[in-house]
């Protein structure tokens, strides 16, 4: 997976999930790596207040090629802080 690849490519992610990043002007995975899975859900969640954490989940172990439900609960207890602080 490339920077230059379209958000869809991105391993969990559906089709609406990608139409919403899309929508929030995430098109690419160098999109994605640039603002980080944070900021990229906050970017969605502004725009689809019913996205749930699922997509965070996703968002965060897509980037490296992993399935969101190997994500530890460590992992997410972490993201979810920082969304929280954002």
């Amino acid at each position: 997976m490339t920077d230059g690849d379209p958000i869809a490519t991105l391993k969990n992610l559906g089709p609406t999930s990608a139409d919403w990043l899309r929508g929030s002007g995430v098109a690419t995975v160098g999109d994605l790596r640039r603002l980080g899975p944070v900021v990229a859900y906050l970017l969605v969640k502004g725009r689809r207040p019913g996205a749930s954490l699922n997509l965070l989940w996703a968002l965060a172990a897509g980037l490296h090629g992993r399935d969101w439900r190997d994500l530890s609960e460590a992992a997410k207890w972490k993201l979810r802080r920082e969304v929280d602080a954002a």
